[in-house]
């Protein structure tokens, strides 16, 4: 047997223990990890410069990568959200008695162990891990080698956390950074009950394609803002802004920006601010047209067939020129990852044709798609942005991380 698949069955064994906890327990633990990360931080953060070091800034993931003070307090700070918020366990969902007297509870319980396999971002191993001891899950967690060293640091606090309140710190498992090792981990048919792969189209892709235990699929951003012929242009530009550069190394960044065609020639006022941030903008022809001689010259590209459908994770930006919303919806329809979609308009009939006909697990109407996270959304953190339908949509947070199962009662009767 290897190390991996022990592993996995003593964290198996180890998960039913995790519901003998009550709710102040686990808070208990979430505060004291918080704690730990504030009194390590320049532990953390040396952690994290071997990391980095080994990474060029000019990489997109630089930014997931990179820890800070900053960065750290605010993990610190959504520990102390998630052990304040209302537990997901044991809620009853419904409840009825039927004629022969059976009295019936459909109430909420943990999914078991859960894996998440994500990239170079450590700041997903204390969500995922707060969100899962939450709810009373066991944890596999399979980050990226570029991550290993930041990784590591975070789980010896995680299991430091866990010791000073006499809980096995066994129940979560930092699996070994090779890539061979995840083959193993989709390959654990009843000793993991879901897997959740959080990061690129490929990493999704390879999941999805390999795994023979349940998945949840997350991450993957395609995201797009059209910009209707009744759009507010004062309104639109402060989104575009925000939605492309608030943070491009994340899935909930903008990738493509549509036009209304009767709008072109606003469209220089519409992204002038993106100049600032030097963002690459590949404009199709009509685009192209507006915005030649405006924006800089530097920084404006033809697009090509490659530019739309792009996740960039960079200060990069597509545009198409469309005729009207109609055009917008089949564009999005056509390259949506199902992540994030947004109209920017004052006319009731094309939002409301938006809402009905863009499959996406969050639509906005004249906002930022900047906002899909499962903190902003009041969640204290997320395990990921579900991009599917079953089980779970949109940011995933406590209530995603449980199933439930029926309780009936009875005094003695038969069928």
């Amino acid at each position: 047997m290897s190390i991996i698949t022990s592993a996995l069955q003593q964290l198996k064994q180890t998960a039913p223990n995790l519901l003998l906890l009550n709710d102040n327990q686990r808070a208990e633990v979430l505060l004291t990890l918080a704690a730990l990360l504030e009194t390590n931080t320049s532990s953390i953060i040396t952690h994290n410069q071997r990391d980095l070091q080994k990474m060029s800034p000019s990489d997109p993931r630089y930014d997931r990568l990179q820890l800070t003070t900053e960065r750290i307090i605010a993990l610190a700070n959504d520990l102390r959200k998630v052990a304040q918020l209302d537990s997901p366990l044991g809620k009853k969902l419904a409840e009825k008695t039927l004629a022969n007297g059976l009295h019936l509870v459909k109430q909420s319980v943990p999914l078991g162990v859960v894996a998440v396999i994500y990239e170079a971002r450590p700041n997903v191993t204390i969500d995922v891990f707060s969100l899962c001891f939450k709810s009373g899950n066991a944890v596999v967690l399979k980050g990226g080698s570029d991550a290993w060293e930041s990784n590591q640091i975070l789980v010896t606090l995680i299991k430091q956390s866990l010791a000073q309140h006499q809980i096995n710190p066994e129940i979560v498992y930092l699996m070994p950074p090779e890539r061979e090792t995840v083959y193993e981990l989709l390959n654990a048919v009843g000793l993991v009950d879901v897997c959740i792969p959080r990061g690129s189209r490929g990493l999704i892709e390879f999941v999805r394609t390999n795994a023979k235990i349940p998945v949840i699929e997350t991450g993957a951003g395609i995201v797009h803002t059209y910009f209707d012929s009744s759009g507010n242009i004062t309104i639109a530009s402060q989104i575009i802004k925000n939605a492309k550069t608030r943070r491009v190394s994340v899935c909930n960044a903008l990738d493509c920006l549509l036009v209304a065609e009767d709008r072109l020639a606003e469209l220089n006022q519409l992204i002038r601010p993106l100049a600032e941030k030097n963002v690459i903008v590949y404009a199709d022809d009509k685009s192209y047209h507006a915005l030649a001689s405006l924006y800089p010259t530097e920084l404006l590209e033809h697009a090509t067939d490659e530019s739309f459908g792009c996740e960039f994770l960079d200060y990069k930006l597509a545009i198409k020129t469309v005729t009207n919303i109609d055009e917008a919806i089949a564009h999005i329809q056509k390259f949506t990852s199902g992540h994030s979609e947004a109209i920017i308009s004052e006319d009731k009939q094309a939002i409301t044709k938006f809402i009905n006909l863009v499959d996406a697990a969050v639509v906005y109407i004249n906002a930022s798609t900047a906002f899909t996270d499962g903190g902003e959304f009041g969640m204290g953190a997320e395990i990921g942005i579900s991009t599917q339908k079953l089980h779970a949509r949109g940011p995933m947070a406590l209530p995603e991380l449980t199933s439930y199962k029926w309780v009936v009662t009875g005094t003695g009767q038969i069928r």
